[in-house]
C-alpha cells in the first residue's frame, strides 16, 4: 500500500512544526496551550473520518505536551501504559503526517511498538504493564551508570487495579532508580472504574485536609529548581510535608515507599511543565496523581457517555453523531450481544448462574446482565486473573459462574485457570470474546492461541460456535447439570450470519460433532466461525464441479473420534480450517488422531501461521493468514490435483 503523506489533513500553525521533540523545546512556555489546543484538534479530525480510540488520548494531549517539552525522550525513557492514550505521543514524535495510516491494513500500530519508532520504549496494548517495564529500564540505567537518565510511567487508575501494577509498585519502592509514575485519574478505561481503588482516589481529590495542606507541599516543591545542590534538602521537606499533612490520603503510595505529589489539573500545560521539571530533580520512586477529562476538548464526550466515546468509530466532528451506515435489510447480531442476552435468559431459569469480567462489561456485552440482575454480575477490574479464581471460589459453592475474558487478555490468567479451575475440576464457565483475528487492534489483541493452550489442560471442554445458534446451545450446555467439567467457548470479534438468532435450547452432546455436507474424495473439517468460510467455499467449489464433504467439529477436546473416523476411512484428502494458532490447534489434534489410529491421508491444515501478523481488517488478515473463502477454495483444488482420488484406509501394521 502506497501511504499519502498527510493525505489530506491539515495542522495547525504551531503543530505543523513539530517533527519531533526537538522541534517542541524550542517553543516558548507560553506557547504550549495553543500547541495543546492544535494536537487535540488533530485528533478530533483525523479519528473522526478515520475511526481508532479517542477520548483516551484527548485526556492526555497537556500531559504529552509537557512530558515531551521537559524530558530529553527518546534518550528519557517514557512508557505508555496500554496505549489507547498514545496518540498525541505518535504525532509529536514524527508521524503526524502518516497518522492516517493509524490502524489500517500495512499502516501504522494503535500502540506504541518498538519496532516502528525508538520514541516507543515498551511495546504495548495489555494494561498495567507500565510500572513493571519503566522500572527495569530504570534499574539497568542505574546498573549501567547512567544516573540523569529518566524513567516515565504513564498509567491510567483503570490500569492501576491490576495486580501487576501493585507487584511493580511494590517493588519499585526499594529500588532507588529514577522512577516517575503518572497516574493519570480520570474515573474510567473503557467502562466507569470500580472498586476500592477507586473510591480512594476519589477520597484524596475531595478532601478537604488534602486541598488544605496541597499548596504548601507545591510552594516548597516549586522552589527546587532555584536551589542548585540544595534540591535534595528542599525534597527532603516536599517528603516531609507530605508525610505528616496528608498521611491518611496518601499513605497507600507513601506506604511503598513512593514520595507521592497531588493530584494535580493535569489540563494545565505550563503547570504540568513546572511540575516536572521540579520532580526531574527529585531522586528515587515518585508518584503524581493528575486529574484528567476523559474526552477533554471535545463537547459530545464530556456531556455524553465516555464509554461510547472510547472508540466511537466515525462521526461527524460539528454535531456528534457517530456515523452508522444502516442496512437494507435486518443484519446478524454480534456474537456478543448473543452471550448477553442468552446469559440473562439461561440465568431467569437457573439461579445458580453468575456473570463476571474483568472491566469489559461493555465490550463483552456483560453489561446486559449487570442492569437486568446487578446482584449476580461482577465487573472486577482489570484484573483478570482475580476474576478467573474469584469465579473458582464462585463454583466451589455450587454456583456457575460464566466468565466473560477476550481471549488475548486470558493468557494474562492462564495460572489460574490450569491450577485454580481445572485441577480442582470446578465447573467453571469461560466465555472467550474475541477469539481469532481481532482486526485493527493488532497483535496484542489477536485471540490466536487459545484452542491449543485450553487443549492440553485436563479436565477443560474446548469448544467453539459456527453460528449464534450454536453458541446458546454451547452456552446451554455448559451451565446444564449433566456437565461438571471447566467449560471454554470461544467466538469472534463481531458479527455473527443468523437474522433469527433466538432459538429454543438444545442441550448438545459434549464431545459430539456434526457433518453438515457429505462429499466425494475430500472432507473439510473447521471449527467454530470460519465454518461460514467454508460454506462460501464449497458453493464455489460445486460450480467447478467439485463436492467436497463439511464437517462442523465443534468440539477440539474432547474431539469427535467416531466423526474422525468416518472422515478418514472415507476421505483420501483433507482440509482443516480454524481461526487460531496452527500448532497445537484443532488441525495438530486431527494430525495426532490420525497418526495415533495409524490413518493416511493428505491433510492440509489453514489457520494462524506461526508468526505474528499486524493489524486490519479481519478478512485483510483471513486474507493474509491463507483461509479466506477464495483461499480455501484453491487449497482444495490444489489438494485434490495432488492426491490420490481413491479413499485411504489404515496402513497395515
Amino acid at each position: 500500500m502506497e501511504i499519502v503523506k498527510g493525505a489530506g489533513f491539515i495542522p495547525g500553525e504551531l503543530l505543523a512544526k513539530i517533527n519531533s521533540p526537538a522541534d517542541l523545546k524550542l517553543l516558548k512556555e507560553d506557547q504550549l496551550e495553543q500547541l495543546s489546543n492544535e494536537l487535540r484538534q488533530y485528533i478530533i479530525d483525523l479519528v473522526s473520518v478515520k475511526g481508532g480510540h479517542f477520548g483516551a488520548s484527548l485526556g492526555v494531549v497537556e500531559l504529552t505536551v509537557a512530558l515531551h517539552y521537559i524530558f530529553n525522550t527518546p534518550y528519557d525513557q517514557l512508557v505508555w501504559d496500554v496505549g489507547h492514550q498514545a496518540y498525541g505521543h505518535k504525532i509529536l514524535t514524527g508521524r503526524r503526517e502518516v497518522f492516517h495510516t493509524n490502524r489500517i491494513y500495512k499502516g501504522i500500530s494503535g500502540f506504541p511498538k518498538r519496532s516502528e519508532s525508538e520514541y516507543d520504549t515498551f511495546g504495548v496494548g495489555h494494561s498495567s504493564t507500565s510500572i513493571s517495564g519503566a522500572l527495569g529500564m530504570a534499574v539497568a540505567s542505574k546498573y549501567q551508570g547512567l544516573h540523569t537518565k529518566q524513567h516515565i510511567a504513564v498509567i491510567g487508575d483503570g490500569a492501576m487495579t491490576a495486580g501487576l501494577a501493585f507487584e511493580g509498585l511494590n517493588h519499585a519502592g526499594v529500588e532507588n532508580a529514577n522512577l516517575l509514575v503518572v497516574l493519570n485519574d480520570n474515573c474510567m478505561s473503557i467502562d466507569p472504574n470500580v472498586g476500592a481503588l477507586k473510591e480512594y482516589l476519589t477520597d484524596i481529590t475531595t478532601s478537604h485536609t488534602y486541598n488544605k495542606a496541597k499548596d504548601k507541599v507545591w510552594e516548597l516543591l516549586g522552589k527546587i529548581s532555584k536551589f542548585g545542590p540544595n534540591a535534595q534538602e528542599i525534597a527532603s521537606k516536599v517528603e516531609n510535608a507530605v508525610k505528616t499533612s496528608l498521611l491518611k490520603q496518601s499513605n497507600l503510595f507513601e506506604s511503598l515507599k513512593f514520595r507521592y505529589f497531588g493530584p494535580v489539573d493535569g489540563h494545565d500545560v505550563v503547570r504540568l511543565t513546572k511540575i516536572l521539571s521540579d520532580l526531574k530533580d527529585i531522586p528515587g520512586p515518585k508518584l503524581l496523581h493528575i486529574l484528567t477529562k476523559k474526552g477533554k476538548g471535545f463537547k459530545f464526550s464530556e456531556e455524553g457517555n465516555e464509554t461510547i466515546w472510547h472508540a466511537p468509530g466515525l462521526f461527524n466532528k460539528d454535531t456528534g453523531e457517530i456515523i452508522k451506515v444502516s442496512p437494507k435489510s435486518p443484519q446478524p447480531p454480534k456474537y456478543q450481544d448473543v452471550f448477553g442476552h442468552t446469559i440473562v435468559e439461561l440465568a431467569e431459569s437457573n439461579p445458580k448462574i453468575m456473570g463476571i469480567t474483568p472491566a469489559m462489561p461493555t465490550g463483552c456485552s456483560l453489561n446486559i446482565m449487570m442492569k437486568a440482575m446487578p446482584t449476580r454480575a461482577f465487573d472486577v477490574g482489570i484484573a483478570e486473573q482475580h476474576a478467573v479464581t474469584f469465579s473458582a471460589g464462585l463454583a466451589t459453592q455450587g454456583l456457575v459462574p460464566f466468565c466473560n475474558i477476550y481471549s488475548s487478555f486470558m493468557q494474562r490468567a492462564y495460572d489460574q485457570v490450569v491450577h485454580d479451575v481445572a485441577l480442582q475440576k470446578l465447573k467453571v464457565v469461560f466465555c472467550l470474546d474475541r477469539g481469532g483475528l481481532a482486526g485493527a487492534d493488532g497483535p496484542t489483541h489477536h485471540g490466536a492461541f487459545d484452542i491449543a493452550y485450553f487443549r492440553c489442560i485436563p479436565n477443560m471442554v474446548v469448544s467453539a460456535p459456527m453460528n449464534e445458534e450454536e453458541l446458546r446451545n454451547l452456552m446451554y450446555t455448559a451451565q446444564h447439570e449433566s456437565n461438571t467439567h471447566p467449560f471454554s467457548i470461544r467466538y469472534p470479534r463481531g458479527n455473527g450470519v443468523m437474522v433469527d438468532w433466538k432459538t429454543p435450547f438444545k442441550l448438545l452432546e459434549i464431545g459430539k460433532g456434526r457433518r453438515i455436507k457429505s462429499g466425494k474424495t475430500l472432507a473439510i473439517l473447521s471449527l467454530g466461525h470460519p465454518g461460514n468460510m467454508v460454506t462460501k467455499a464449497i458453493e464455489t467449489l460445486q460450480e467447478q464441479g467439485v463436492e467436497p464433504a463439511h464437517y462442523d467439529m465443534r468440539f477440539v477436546k474432547p474431539i469427535d473420534e467416531t466423526l474422525l473416523q468416518e472422515v478418514f476411512s472415507t476421505y483420501s484428502a483433507v482440509i482443516t480450517v480454524e481461526d487460531g494458532c496452527i500448532q497445537g490447534g484443532m488441525g495438530s489434534a486431527v494430525l495426532e488422531f490420525m497418526a495415533d489410529h495409524e490413518y493416511a491421508a493428505k491433510v492440509v491444515r489453514l489457520g494462524i501461521p506461526d508468526k505474528w501478523i499486524e493489524h486490519g481488517e479481519q478478512a485483510e488478515l483471513y486474507e493474509e493468514c491463507g483461509f479466506s473463502p477464495q483461499q480455501i477454495v484453491e487449497a482444495a483444488l490444489t489438494i485434490l490435483k495432488d492426491s490420490k482420488s481413491k479413499p485411504l484406509t489404515k496402513l497395515a501394521n
